[in-house]
């Protein structure tokens, strides 16, 4: 008997309050904390800042065109320098991809982004070829704005997640699977 009540009290002891129905209290409400993305992703963010300024203040389409969509790669190289995983390494060299070939993959909720930068990835080539009237005024223009929202929506993403509580585990039992809905009493 002496031996099941010192293992009902080490129970207590390691899982903290009273677990609800729904799970641990500590899972409720997920708490904003800044997180620290890693200094490249920083550094990136920074320089398409800087480099959207500068589009701002350039004169000539083509120019205020090729440097706003750097500030755009600038922005998708933070999300992959953040987020990224290297690929597993094989005998054969892989096939080089853009960066806006990639961020999908690592970012599926920048997808649409990813396929707006890359349809003026040739115009931006274009542009910094010096190839006359490759970016029009307007072009230029609604790119900026583009890459605005976009520069502050990853700014966003990366420096302000939220960070979930990890579920306790009981010392005492092995780790089990998730439960789902179907898995909790109805309380109601």
């Amino acid at each position: 008997m002496a031996s099941y009540h010192a293992a009902a009290a080490r129970r207590r002891r390691a899982t903290g309050p009273a677990p609800s129905l729904t799970g641990p209290a500590s899972d409720v409400h997920p708490v904003l904390r800044r997180t620290t993305a890693p200094p490249a992703a920083l550094d990136l963010l920074a320089q398409a800042r800087a480099g959207l300024d500068e589009a701002v203040a350039l004169e000539t389409p083509n120019e205020r065109y090729a440097t706003a969509h750097l500030a755009a790669l600038r922005t998708a190289a933070a999300v992959l320098a953040a987020r990224g995983r290297p690929e597993p390494t094989s005998r054969r060299r892989a096939k080089i991809r853009s960066a806006w070939e990639v961020l999908p993959e690592i970012a599926p909720e920048l997808a649409e982004w990813s396929a707006l930068f890359a349809s003026g990835a040739r115009r931006r080539a274009r542009a910094e070829a010096g190839i006359q009237g490759a970016a029009g005024r307007r072009d230029a223009d609604d790119l900026i704005r583009d890459v605005a929202m976009f520069l502050r929506l990853v700014e966003r993403m990366l420096v302000l997640q939220p960070v979930l509580p990890q579920p306790r585990q009981d010392p005492d039992r092995p780790e089990t699977a998730p439960q789902t809905d179907r898995d909790i009493p109805d309380a109601g």
